[in-house]
């Protein structure tokens, strides 16, 4: 059986349920998502988008487990992440482990620690939960994203598109379920960014990953399998395959 078979068969890495989230009280309420059911594939790259406000970071957060949701679930694979209970949420120590174990993490800033080499940064989740390194899925990964000749430097000595790159296989180094990607390319130039993003997609080609991104680019969707859109806390509509300009054309729809 082929990757793309087994990856077509796998149930899905992340499903949110009637997710819904509710900052405020009373009459400065203000409904962040609206009862939000999606599903995310295994070994696929999918973006969220949508206008300003439209929701999609805060489903992102709901996603990973950085927010809670006020009310609705969203599961990691078998696990339920969160729920409307204290009986079916996970507590604050396993959800902590589950972030560790089952999810990696790419932002807009890249958050490399300074006093560290890039291979440290690397290593430093695998170092964290007292786990050895697979190796050769450490040199794959390295190999992937075209960093060999950079692990003894510093973070300070590696250009924006290197240090998010450094990020990206620090993510991909534990091996997670999911790895979320808020705004992964908005600090990096042009070029820098469409190095990041086709690491990104190699990663899922290649090694399997599944990969949640937020991003406001229409290029950066591009590289993505699935584009799903948002408007006002809600799943608006989605497209396969996007282009640049099927992904802009969306937007603008959704803002007219």
């Amino acid at each position: 059986m082929t990757l793309t078979e087994t990856r077509r068969q796998a149930p899905p890495a992340v499903v949110a349920t009637d997710l819904t989230k509710v900052y405020g009280h009373g009459g400065a309420q203000v409904h962040a998502l609206r009862g939000v059911n999606v599903a995310f594939a295994t070994g696929a790259f999918t973006a969220i988008m949508g206008p300003s406000g439209s929701g999609k970071s805060t489903l992102m957060h709901c996603l990973a487990g950085l927010d809670t949701a006020t009310s609705g679930t969203v599961h990691i694979g078998d696990v339920e992440l969160t729920g409307m209970t204290e009986l079916t949420g996970l507590s604050d120590r396993r959800l902590t482990l589950l972030r560790r174990e089952r999810i990696g993490f790419v932002f807009q800033a890249f958050n490399l620690l300074p006093t560290l080499t890039a291979e440290q940064n690397i290593r430093l989740p695998l170092e964290i939960a007292a786990r050895q390194a697979d190796q050769p899925l450490f040199d794959r990964v390295i190999e992937t994203v075209g960093l060999k000749d950079r692990l003894a430097h510093r973070p300070s000595e590696l250009s924006g598109g290197q240090q998010q790159r450094v990020a990206v296989a620090r993510a991909l180094i534990s091996k997670p379920q999911v790895i979320f990607a808020d705004e992964p390319t908005g600090n990096l130039d042009s070029r820098s960014g469409a190095e990041v993003l086709s690491f990104l997609r190699t990663s899922v080609r290649e090694l399997g990953q599944t990969i949640v991104m937020v991003t406001h680019d229409p290029v950066a969707a591009s590289y993505a399998d699935r584009v799903v859109f948002l408007r006002d806390g809600e799943l608006v509509t989605e497209i396969a395959a996007p282009t640049p300009q099927s992904v802009l054309d969306t937007l603008v729809k959704l803002e007219a």
